[in-house]
């Protein structure tokens, strides 16, 4: 069916559930505020989420304050074995997340599995976390005295998540923070939060201690909330540019240590000699995937003429076979998360039109496999987008692949490298001497060499460069371990039985 924009349908009943806070191992309902949760989809709200104030901010703290001591000190064994049986219980069950994620996000079903299962590569890296707290030991730094370095945890550590990955995102962080011994207060996008409340029930049902894992839903109060909190030790975040600046100036103001990630506006570079097949598939997925809803979507393609008109030819080919629909339908792709975000997607396509952009694939007004009151926005291509337009310029998010053709390689790393963003980038080519220059010459924290979503696996750090991430700790991998626990060295001497007195001096080498 054919679609325009709709206002958003109100609840079909006064009596839609209610999704409390999870504090303390319990479901809390909250201040009394609340905020509607859509069903994009249909563009009718399903329930609704309560809004924490100052004071339920307290309680979750100091709920995950109370559960510190006896967490820290339980043994990496056992805390290795509460994360081995969630690892378990959620690969059993994924199928019953991924299905509140699409009810509340949109994407399609796949998508939703995808985003769980890559949020599980840091599940299973925290079960081995044992070996990445070691420390280092040094024997007879001086005449009987040795020095030795341990990690231990911070303590109470805020985790503020965004709409576009509500079980992946929070997943980059909780685990290593709990394996560590932190206890954990998250506040997830107030859009679709129900999936960190089956979370935090998951793990109860894993044997978690009441306290480590807690939720906390709501709007700016909460998050300043935890961002001045005198008992919170970090912030974990990820969002747009803007509020990650604000994320990371506020925390460190108030002495936390900070990772905040904002925004991309992410490149693809297409070499003549690239497989143009290739290209056009992973143009596809990169730009369109998850609805164009994530920080890691290719929204450009900076072609190396004179290869982009053939190129356009086989991503619009493509692009006519793409399925939009309800996410439950099987469909490729679903609708954007709210109808105020579809509008504003929508409206940078009129932008494109008024700088004299070539829109190649419009997709509004699309036919759709799904109720017309849902939040649809189609595939959108558009070509020869100036460098100046706001829809180059801006991170969009969502469905809109531009296209930018320049004259050569030199042109577009220099294209590239003077944005603001500096999250992923890719090259496509069959030249290993000009993709391992392109590696060494970019100025982008994470790189594709014939890879459109260069998104590292669990073992490596995620996170980009300048305007993407504000803070000098990456997520998860190694540098997670970092930022979740904090060195602390030791100078031991054990006197000899032999020492025969009391020296108050220093050793002597």
């Amino acid at each position: 069916m054919t679609t325009t924009a709709t206002a958003p349908r109100p609840a079909e009943s006064e009596g839609v559930a209610l999704i409390p806070h999870w504090i303390g191992g319990a479901a809390v309902p909250g201040s009394g505020r609340t905020g509607d949760v859509y069903d994009p989809a249909l563009g009718v709200v399903t329930k609704r989420v309560g809004f924490a104030d100052r004071a339920d901010v307290d309680t979750a703290v100091a709920a995950a304050k109370a559960a510190y001591p006896a967490w820290r000190d339980l043994s990496l064994t056992r805390r290795q074995q509460v994360m081995f049986k969630f690892r378990e219980l959620l690969d059993a069950r994924k199928g019953e997340l991924a299905e509140i994620i699409t009810a509340e996000h949109g994407k399609v079903l796949s998508d939703a599995l995808g985003e769980i299962s890559r949020g599980q590569e840091v599940v299973e890296f925290a079960t081995g976390l044992a070996h990445h707290l070691k420390g280092e030991f040094s024997e007879q730094v001086s005449s009987g005295v040795d020095v030795y370095s341990i990690r231990q945890p911070l303590g109470v550590v805020g985790i503020i998540s965004p709409f576009n990955f509500p079980a992946m995102v929070p997943m980059w962080f909780f685990p290593i923070a709990i394996a560590a011994g932190n206890t954990v207060v998250v506040k997830p996008s107030e859009k679709d939060p129900s999936a960190a409340v089956w979370i935090g029930r998951l793990f109860q049902e894993a044997g978690l201690p009441d306290g480590v894992f807690n939720v906390l839903h709501g709007d700016k109060v909460a998050v300043d909330g935890l961002l001045e909190h005198p008992d919170v030790r970090s912030i974990s975040f990820v969002g747009s540019t803007p509020i990650a600046q604000y994320i990371y100036e506020t925390g460190a103001r108030h002495g936390k240590r900070v990772q905040a990630l904002g925004g991309a506006k992410n490149h693809m570079l297409v070499l003549p000699d690239a497989d143009l097949d290739l290209v056009a598939d992973s143009a596809v997925n990169a730009g369109f995937g998850s609805a164009g809803e994530r920080c890691m979507a290719i929204s450009v393609v900076v072609a190396v003429e004179p290869v982009a008109d053939a190129l356009i030819a086989k991503v619009k080919e493509r692009m006519a076979g793409l399925r939009v629909g309800d996410g439950r339908r099987s469909c490729d792709m679903g609708p954007l998360v709210t109808q105020q975000h579809r509008d504003k997607v929508a409206s940078y396509i009129a932008v494109a039109e008024e700088d004299g952009a070539d829109v190649v694939v419009d997709g509004r007004g699309i036919d759709v496999d799904g109720d017309p009151n849902g939040f649809w926005l189609g595939p959108t291509l558009i070509d020869r987008v100036p460098t100046t337009s706001r829809v180059y310029t801006e991170e969009i998010f969502g469905p809109v692949l531009s296209v930018v053709r320049v004259a050569s390689y030199e042109d577009g790393v220099a294209l590239i490298n003077s944005g603001a963003f500096g999250n992923g980038t890719a090259i496509f080519t069959n030249d290993g001497g000009a993709a391992r220059r392109f590696q060494h010459e970019v100025e982008v924290g994470m790189i594709g060499i014939n890879v459109p979503i260069p998104v590292p696996v669990a073992t490596f750090s995620f996170g980009g460069w300048r305007q993407s991430l504000f803070g000098d700790t990456k997520a998860h991998g190694a540098e997670g371990v970092k930022f979740f626990t904090q060195l602390k060295a030791v100078t031991a001497r054990w006197l000899d039985p032999s020492h025969g007195g009391v020296d108050l001096g220093f050793p002597r080498t």
